[in-house]
C-alpha cells in the first residue's frame, strides 16, 4: 500500500545532491521533485551525472553535500526503510548465472515470501509476458543484453516495490524490444509504482516521461513536461507546400493579414513556415486560401524537438556530447561502484 496519503506527495525529494569524485563535480547541487504515481524523466548525456544521482537516491552512494527524502524518510537516516521502499533494474533476476531465468524468477519471488508454486505460476506468467518463455530453462550466463534487462524488468513486477528506478534501461536494445519495455514501464505506473526513469533518448523521455528534468554536467538546466521544455525554447510552426509556386506572395499577404505574423519563404518559393502563436486561426487561413484558389500539396505542423531544447539550453545535443563525456562517465561509474 503506497497511496499519496500515506508518503505525502512527493516520491523523491531530492535538495542540493552534490557528489565529487576526485576533480570531476560528478553531481553538482541537484533538485528534484518526482509526484507520486508518476513517470519522470532524468534526460542528458553520458557522464552529465544521472548514474550518480540515482546511486545517491537509491543509498548506493552517500551525498558529499546536500539531502534527499524517499516517500519522506531520508536516504541517509533511513537508509534501511529507504531500501525496503525501492527497486533498481540491475540488482534483480541475478541470484545465480548458472541458473535458469525460471529458477532464478522463482528464488527471488521465494526471498520475497511467496509460496513456491505462486512463484512457479507467477515466473511463468511473466517470462511469457516479456517474450523469454522460449529461453525460460536458459542459463542466465547465455542471455543477451536486451534479454537480460527485459528479466530485470519481470523481477521488478514481481517486488512491485513503490519507488523503481531505471537507469537507462532501453540502451543498446533493438526497436521492438524497446517498444515492450517502454509498455513495462507504463504497466508499473498503472499498477502503483513510481518510476524514476534516466535516458539519453530524447524520443523515450517524450514518450514516458510526466515530467523531465534536463541535466547536463552535473547540474538540472531546465525541468518541466515535455511540451513546457519545447515551448520554452519556441513554438510551434506551421509549413506549407504550393502546389503552384507561383502563389507564394498571395499566400504571404494572406498569413500575415489572417494570423498577423511574417512567414518565411524558402529558395525554392514553394515552401512557406510561418510562427503559429494562435492555433484557432490556422482554419480562417485554410478557408481564406481555399476561397483565394489557392491549392496547398502539403500542410504540416513543427514543434520544437526536445533535441532543441536541449541544445538551446545545453549549446550541444546530447548525441555531440557523447565522446566528449566518456572520460567523466568512467570517473562517474567508477564511483558509483565505490
Amino acid at each position: 500500500m503506497h497511496t499519496t496519503t500515506q508518503h505525502g506527495q512527493w516520491a523523491v525529494e531530492a535538495d542540493g545532491l552534490v557528489k565529487v569524485f576526485g576533480a570531476n563535480r560528478a553531481v553538482d547541487g541537484v533538485d528534484l521533485r518526482v509526484a507520486t504515481g508518476t513517470v519522470y524523466g532524468v534526460l542528458g548525456p553520458n557522464g552529465a551525472g544521472k548514474t550518480t544521482t540515482i546511486s545517491m537516491l537509491a543509498t548506493l552512494l552517500r551525498p558529499d553535500a546536500g539531502s534527499a527524502r524517499i516517500f519522506g524518510h531520508d536516504v541517509q537516516r533511513e537508509s534501511q526503510v529507504v531500501r525496503q521502499l525501492i527497486g533498481v533494474t540491475g540488482q534483480y533476476a541475478s541470484v545465480d548465472e548458472n541458473l535458469s531465468a525460471t529458477e532464478n524468477l522463482v528464488i527471488f519471488s521465494r526471498l520475497l515470501g511467496h509460496s513456491h508454486s505462486a512463484s512457479k505460476a507467477k515466473a511463468a506468467e511473466l517470462l511469457e509476458e516479456f517474450g523469454l518463455a522460449d529461453a525460460a530453462k536458459r542459463p542466465l550466463k547465455n542471455f543477451s543484453g536486451g534479454m537480460r534487462r527485459r528479466l530485470d524488468l519481470a523481477a521488478s513486477l514481481i517486488a512491485q516495490p513503490p519507488l523503481i528506478f531505471l537507469d537507462e534501461p532501453t540502451t543498446g536494445l533493438d526497436p521492438r524490444t524497446r517498444a515492450q519495455m517502454w509498455e513495462t514501464i507504463r504497466r508499473l505506473v498503472a499498477t502503483g509504482s513510481t518510476v524514476l526513469l534516466t535516458t539519453q533518448y530524447l524520443d523515450e523521455a517524450d514518450q514516458l516521461a510526466d515530467r523531465i528534468a534536463v541535466i547536463d554536467r552535473g547540474r538540472v538546466v531546465a525541468e518541466g513536461t515535455a511540451d513546457e521544455l519545447k515551448a520554452s525554447v519556441g513554438q510551434s510552426s506551421l509549413e506549407l507546400r504550393l502546389a503552384d509556386s507561383r502563389d507564394a506572395d498571395d499566400v504571404r499577404v494572406a498569413i500575415g493579414r489572417v494570423l498577423g505574423v511574417t512567414p518565411t519563404i524558402s529558395p525554392e518559393a514553394g515552401r512557406i513556415t510561418a510562427p503559429m502563436n494562435n492555433p484557432d486561426r490556422v482554419t480562417e487561413l485554410l478557408v481564406t486560401l481555399r476561397d483565394e484558389g489557392i491549392h496547398l500539396a502539403e500542410l504540416s505542423v513543427a514543434k520544437p524537438t526536445l533535441d532543441e531544447v536541449f541544445l538551446t539550453l545545453t549549446g550541444h545535443g546530447v548525441e555531440d556530447e557523447e565522446s566528449a563525456a566518456a572520460d567523466a562517465s568512467g570517473t562517474e561509474l567508477e564511483g558509483s561502484r565505490a
